[in-house]
């Protein structure tokens, strides 16, 4: 089936999202080591994900960690930093799509605060059709409940969808449940994709 709406994941297939990369730059590798041994960031930002207060989260969790306090406030205070680089190739894909008529949407792993922030710092965040983001949902992929509430609102056969996302877990439910769905390495794979799919030419895929 012609994919009749097109899901975009965000973080490591519109936008990087790797803080460690951020963490090993500012603070060195054998000290991020040592704080992300010893503090749970990776379930802070889960809880952020589903809907808890970006602020108050982390700086919680950086009050309950004195040793740390200025580390982990930095996954609040330079957040933008932890999201880089822009995966442009991907982000001209959004648009050739859109271009083209084709309903394109997000399902991502986001907080509310963070993800209107993100939204100020990236253009094309405010581009999607409909905005599927956990911390709204309160329900982080890759639980079936959100796969449900997206089916819900679209209103499409599962088969119509095609979803893209960097990690094979959330790949594997969307495939369950009937979805197409495009594991995200590099963005040449997804404009293949893409172009395999009928929904641009080649050279609409192009960077």
């Amino acid at each position: 089936m012609t994919p009749q709406a097109v899901i975009f994941d965000i973080g490591n297939v519109l936008i990087g999202w790797q803080p460690e990369l951020y963490y090993d730059r500012v603070y060195g590798e054998e000290r991020r080591r040592a704080l992300f041994a010893e503090v749970d960031l990776h379930w802070m930002n889960e809880r952020v994900d589903r809907g808890e207060p970006f602020t108050q989260v982390i700086y919680e969790t950086a009050d309950a960690h004195p040793k740390w306090r200025a580390e982990i406030r930095d996954w609040h205070d330079s957040w933008i930093e932890l999201a880089t680089p822009v995966i442009h190739h991907s982000v001209t894909l959004l648009r050739r799509l859109r271009a083209k008529g084709v309903p394109v949407h997000c399902l991502t792993n986001f907080g509310v605060d963070s993800y209107a922030y993100a939204q100020t710092q990236f253009d094309f965040l405010n581009e999607f059709d409909i905005e599927f983001v956990s911390g709204r949902m309160q329900v982080t992929k890759p639980d079936p409940r959100i796969y449900e509430m997206v089916e819900a609102e679209l209103a499409l056969p599962p088969a119509a969808i095609l979803f893209a996302d960097d990690r094979e877990a959330n790949i594997k439910v969307a495939e369950t449940r009937g979805w197409q769905a495009h594991l995200f390495e590099h963005p040449q794979g997804w404009a293949d994709r893409l172009v395999a799919a009928g929904l641009l030419s080649a050279d609409e895929a192009r960077p």
